[in-house]
């Protein structure tokens, strides 16, 4: 009987498109790729690993983000107190409009209590 050698067919890497954005396509994501599907660039993406502890693996130089992981993480509530709800709650005060007048009153406040200490 005679053998015959097949030969591996090698995987096509993917091309890059030129705006370099790459469509996930599977479960593990890469960098770009989490980037892409949170919509966020890549350094707003490893903010996020650093300040709000989105779920991520290291391997080497390479990161990988497991999408139910990253699902599971948009679906949760920051903790009360942490640094995520903290920022949170600040941006939610960011254009209020009557945060300049409050912030006013709680000095005036203040400053009345003071005198009233030393009196």
């Amino acid at each position: 009987m005679s053998q015959t050698k097949t030969k591996t067919r090698k995987k096509p890497k993917p091309s890059v498109p030129a705006d370099g954005v790459v469509e996930p396509t599977t479960e593990v994501f890469t960098l770009n790729e989490a980037a892409a599907y949170l919509r966020v660039t890549e350094s707003e993406l490893l903010r996020l690993v650093d300040d709000q502890a989105l779920p991520c693996r290291r391997f080497g130089t390479e990161w990988r983000f497991l999408k139910s992981a990253i699902q599971d993480w948009l679906r949760t509530p920051p903790k009360r107190g942490s640094r995520e709800a903290i920022l949170a709650l600040a941006g939610a005060w960011k254009d209020d409009p009557y945060v300049e007048a409050e912030l006013e009153e709680i000095y005036r406040k203040r400053r009345e209590d003071l005198v009233e200490d030393i009196q």
